[in-house]
Parts: C-alpha cells; structure tokens; sequence
C-alpha cells in the first residue's frame, strides 16, 4: 500500500496502524493474542528505528468490540507494565480485515524512557 511501518524525524517516531498479523498472513483468534502480536510488531519496528517500548509515549487503539477493552489492557499491562503512555481507545465498525478485532499507533520519543 505503499507505507513506511516507522517513520523516524530526529528522536520522534511514529508507528503506523499495526495489526496482530504474522508475516505469512495469520491472525490469531482472539483480541489478547492479536494484542499481544501487534505489540510484538510494534517493538520490532521501534528497535529498528533505535527505540523501544519503553518510548512510548502516546498511543491509539483501535477495536471492533469495546467489550474486548479488558483483554487489551491485559496485554498492555504485561508489555508496559508501570510506563503509562497517554492513550486512547476507540470502537470503529471494522479494520482492514474481518477478522482483526484491534489496530495499535503508537509514537514515542526515543531516550525518553532514560
């Protein structure tokens, strides 16, 4: 679709809408595991621009179901642990793929964890 995963200006990065897709195009049942996989995805591309989850500073979640909202924060909680990034949660009617049920964006500042 032609878009960058992170875009990187300076000590800012951006991370584009992330699904909990693999490589080879699985997406697990489940808001906890795509959570999970998504988050995986997201400090992969913050490690290649020379940051990490510990940088993160504000993030979009996107869900299909707000019901689900408990399951997210429960892969939040395990990634983030005390680190509290502003955040907000929003219910849209679909994501790119039926079966998505949640899309993270996160930016974040590198070295701002230090």
């Amino acid at each position: 679709m032609g878009y960058s995963r992170a875009v990187r200006v300076g000590d800012h990065i951006w991370v584009s809408g992330t699904t909990g897709t693999t490589p080879d195009g699985y997406i697990p049942p489940g808001a906890l595991s795509q959570t999970r996989l998504a988050l995986d995805t997201i400090e992969s591309a913050l490690t290649a621009a020379g940051s990490s989850a510990a940088d993160v500073v504000a993030m979009r979640i996107y869900v299909t179901e707000i019901g689900r909202w408990e399951q997210i924060a429960l892969a939040l909680r395990e990634r983030f642990g005390d680190a509290r990034p502003a955040m907000s949660m929003v219910e849209v009617s679909r994501l790119i793929r039926p079966e998505h049920l949640v899309e993270i964006e996160v930016e974040a500042v590198a070295g701002s964890a230090a």
